[in-house]
């Protein structure tokens, strides 16, 4: 019966520090991912202001002054 129960509570023992390990991993996960998200929104706000820019610097494929065509 000892026996038994010695089992059981290494088994909960080793339950306990896996669910610790992988509640950490989670956490580091998720600051991963929180970095990547706020990354993703600055790379987001550029392509949008440069994408306004084009649109008031006029059109792009105009020949230069000094082409003979």
């Amino acid at each position: 019966m000892d026996d038994r129960i010695e089992r059981l509570e290494s088994l909960l023992a080793l339950q306990d520090r896996t669910m610790e390990k992988l509640s950490d991993q989670l956490f580091d996960q998720q600051k991963q991912i929180d970095g990547l998200h706020r990354l993703v929104e600055r790379l987001a706000q550029k392509i949008r202001a440069l994408d306004e820019e084009m649109e008031h610097a006029g059109p792009v494929d105009v020949p230069p002054p000094h082409y003979n065509g």
